[in-house]
Parts: C-alpha cells; structure tokens; sequence
C-alpha cells in the first residue's frame, strides 16, 4: 500500500532491492513542464490552507526551482538538515519495507509522474505526491524524528500482526489527516497536499465528516485508498500528530 523494507535477514529482501534509478536524464520536457503546472497550481492554492511547516520546507528545499527535482540534488539539501535522504522506487512496495525505509530515515519517491489528464487526481502515489506532498514536512525536525520513531513502530507492528493499525495512523495522519493550527483547521497529511481537486475540499465541503483526531479512533477507522475520502480526523495540534507517531499503538 505504501512502499519499501530495510536490510534484513530470514530470507527477504533488503529495503535495497527496491531502489531503482530515478531515470531523471529521461523524463520528457512535457513531463517536467507537467510538475511546473502541479507546483505552481497547488502552492497557490494551499495559501493559507496548510500547516506553515510544509511552506518553510518547501523554501528550504527549492522544490519550485523548475521541473521535477533530481533526486541528489535533493538529497544535497535534505540531508544536512534532518538526516533523511529520498530515493527511487518503481512503483507501491509492501508496507513492511516502508516503514523500514522511515525508520532508516529513507523515504521512497516514484520514478514516474502522473499525465496531463491526471492533474486534478491521482490514485497511485507519482513523484508529485511523494516529493512535493511528504519532503518538506521532512526538513522539519521534529516531524522528521516522529517519521523515524514511527517507522520503526511500524516495523514492530507487522511482525507482530499489526499491520492494519500502524497503515491507519498513517494515512489518518501523514496521509489525509488535518490538524488546528492559528485558530483555523489546516491540511496536513500529503495525500491533500498534493491533489488540486481534494485539497480544499477537504476543509471546505459540508459533506464531507470530520472526526476528531485520537489515536485510538486513527487506528479504528477504515479508509478509502481509491477515492476521495468521506472523512477526516482532526488533531487539535501538531504535538499531539507528533507525539501519536512516536508513541506506543493503540
């Protein structure tokens, strides 16, 4: 559902067998122009709209510089300031490899990006997703310590049979989850912050549900993983996202 696995004995394999070539030398320039429509489009529209680590993230990491991001260029910027690096992955790997990555402070990336036609909605995570919607939470500092601590809950979790609670705290709150913060309820989850078309509704649609976020109701509550989602857990603050991920499960 999500993506990768780390070094690691019993016969399977490493984290590493996933990694591909990012290919960047052959992405087209209709492709790259492609990521400057999906940059420019979606930080217009999140104005406001989202949580104000995510645009100091996206400053220091110069994601708008022009077409889709090299990855060691990335990389150069990332790693100085929290110790995570992002590497290229084909496609969606077992949850058990990616939590593994986050726990080596690795983050997976498509090697691929969506089609004009796709603009508006993705169901599989491309290279917009996973660089514009989850590296710049990653150049903060405390969410980038809670990602590794959660990573290596997750790793926990499956082995011990509980994989579907740590896939739901994800997606309830590094995926889809929203958050109060100045007085206003904010996007904080990437799955939102990459899509055009789910961004604002998610804050603004009256049909739409909004629980309040618990830990427990987070790993309760089903998802929908091939549409946009009926419901949204609100956090009351982001120490309260950050200390779910680093603490125990439910």
């Amino acid at each position: 559902m999500f993506q990768e696995f780390q070094e690691s004995g019993g016969g399977r394999p490493g984290w590493s067998a996933w990694v591909v070539d990012q290919g960047w030398a052959v992405f087209t320039a209709d492709e790259h122009a492609t990521w400057d429509i999906l940059y420019a489009r979606q930080t217009a529209l999140l104005d406001g709209l989202i949580v104000d680590r995510f645009f100091d993230g996206l400053a220091k990491l110069g994601l708008g510089d022009g077409g889709i991001p090299e990855l060691g260029a990335l990389n150069e910027r990332l790693l100085p300031l929290t110790g995570w690096r992002c590497v290229a992955v084909a496609g969606l790997v077992p949850d058990e490899a990616f939590f593994a990555m986050l726990a080596a402070r690795v983050f997976p990336v498509g090697n691929f990006i969506r089609t004009r036609a796709q603009l508006d909605y993705l169901e599989e995570p491309d290279c917009f997703h996973d660089i514009y919607g989850h590296v710049p939470m990653l150049a903060d500092k405390g969410v980038a310590d809670a990602m590794q601590r959660f990573g290596e809950t997750g790793v926990a979790a499956i082995a011990a049979g509980a994989g579907d609670k740590v896939a739901r705290l994800y997606w309830h709150t590094i995926e889809f989850g929203l958050v109060r913060e100045g007085g206003a309820v904010r996007i904080l989850g990437a799955g939102l912050a990459s899509s055009f078309g789910e961004a604002a509704k998610s804050l603004h649609d009256p049909t739409i549900e909004r629980r309040p976020f618990t830990p427990e109701s987070a790993v309760a509550t089903p998802y929908r993983h091939d549409a946009m989602q009926p419901l949204y857990l609100v956090a009351d603050d982001m120490h309260s996202v950050v200390a779910a991920l680093e603490g125990p499960l439910p």
